[in-house]
């Protein structure tokens, strides 16, 4: 038996590992799983299938049945580079109140304290299960969640209600958006500007793509918003184009062009209808293209997809959540979590975690120390229901 380290001391540990989406995550995994086994609690390692350097872990305490809480949180954090820091970001640093370091808020600092119940709850010797799921890779797409959940069909029973701890204030959040998107590369046809009717410029074509992503949201913001879609903010799926790049140069048509092109759905709405909408409104363009030249294209690649978190009716998960903090408020967010692939999977979810999402992402990302501290006492809360 290892000694057992403090939501704090666990927290620093975690920070210390600099997770980014693009690097590896394997310390961190390797140390967490360590610390577990130390405790006498098993666990499952779920390696990505094809980038060896990352990996999920699923852990699993109290007797082998089903109907376990789920603690789900990711192991990543966006990159550093480029942020303009006060302190070393993958170093907790406490001041006025505030636990700054990448990931405290989004979301080692919940990690931490799911880590820390786990431990507390073999100690006790809980009656009703209770499980950890990290995943990796959730910032670039949410792309870990499924496999990980998939991953421990016949090693862990199944859980039911899975608690996704993101930063919320500790308040409840029974919905969020979906999200998914594509990559898009319109490739044309070089030809001297002055003669660009005989060429296809590839960023002029591209331009009708995101024009008419402009006309989506002018129609889904105009049309009254369906029942749960009400309560979301804006109440109407969204067509994103956030980076372009492309062309040789000012008098040359370009050869290239490369943008992203996402989608934020309600609830109400089909993640694969929008697919096939924007594919079909590609192919149209398509043609006009090669009715020029027939040797160009326009390639759409599936980068990321994230299923809505549809609010639950008498859901187990929230009711937790709402029990222990006694909070009644309704949230739903327009950002994506894991909590959308376990409510596919079977589990009720609800989102619930220490901090301000607000702090996410940003330079001198903090968790304050009165959230870190509602946490623990949800964590304590919740030890105690599992083990009456």
């Amino acid at each position: 038996m290892i000694d057992q380290l403090t939501p704090r001391e666990i927290l620093d540990k975690l920070v210390s590992f600099p997770t980014v989406s693009s690097d590896t995550n394997l310390p961190l995994i390797a140390w967490v799983q360590e610390y577990l086994d130390g405790h006498g609690i098993a666990t499952h390692r779920h390696p990505h299938e094809t980038h060896p350097e990352k990996a999920g872990l699923f852990a699993h305490v109290g007797p082998m049945i089903e109907g376990a809480v789920v603690l789900s949180g990711h192991t990543d954090v966006v990159p550093v580079k480029g942020q303009a820091w006060s302190t070393d970001p993958f170093e907790v640093v406490e001041k006025d109140g505030k636990l700054f370091g990448r990931g405290t808020c989004d979301m080692k600092g919940f990690d931490a304290l799911a880590i820390w119940a786990l431990v507390e709850a073999q100690k006790r010797g809980v009656l009703r299960p209770l499980q950890l799921a990290l995943s990796y890779d959730e910032e670039i797409g949410c792309t870990g969640a499924t496999p990980l959940i998939n991953s421990v069909e016949g090693i862990f029973p199944q859980g039911s209600a899975v608690i996704v701890g993101e930063p919320s204030m500790m308040g409840a959040v029974t919905g969020h958006k979906g999200g998914t998107g594509f990559h898009v590369h319109v490739r044309g046809f070089e030809v001297h500007s002055s003669l660009m009717h005989t060429g296809v410029n590839a960023i002029m074509y591209g331009a009708k793509l995101i024009d008419w992503a402009n006309e989506m949201n002018a129609e889904n913001m105009a049309r009254a918003p369906r029942d749960v879609d009400a309560i979301f903010e804006p109440p109407w799926t969204t067509v994103h184009v956030g980076t372009i790049s492309g062309g040789t140069a000012h008098n040359i048509t370009a050869l290239d062009c490369h943008f992203g092109l996402d989608f934020r759905f309600v609830p109400g709405d089909s993640a694969n209808e929008w697919m096939a909408k924007a594919r079909s409104k590609a192919g149209e363009i398509q043609a006009e293209m090669r009715a020029v030249v027939p040797d160009t294209r326009i390639e759409m690649a599936e980068f990321f997809g994230v299923p809505a978190l549809v609010p639950e009716a008498d859901g187990e998960a929230e009711a937790i959540v709402r029990r222990l903090t006694g909070d009644n408020a309704t949230r739903v967010v327009s950002y994506g979590t894991e909590a959308g692939h376990f409510q596919n999977a079977g589990y009720s979810a609800v989102i619930c975690g220490p901090g301000d999402i607000a702090q996410a992402h940003q330079p001198d990302e903090f968790l304050s120390v009165a959230q870190f501290e509602a946490g623990q006492r949800f964590m304590q809360a919740l030890l105690e229901e599992l083990s009456a």
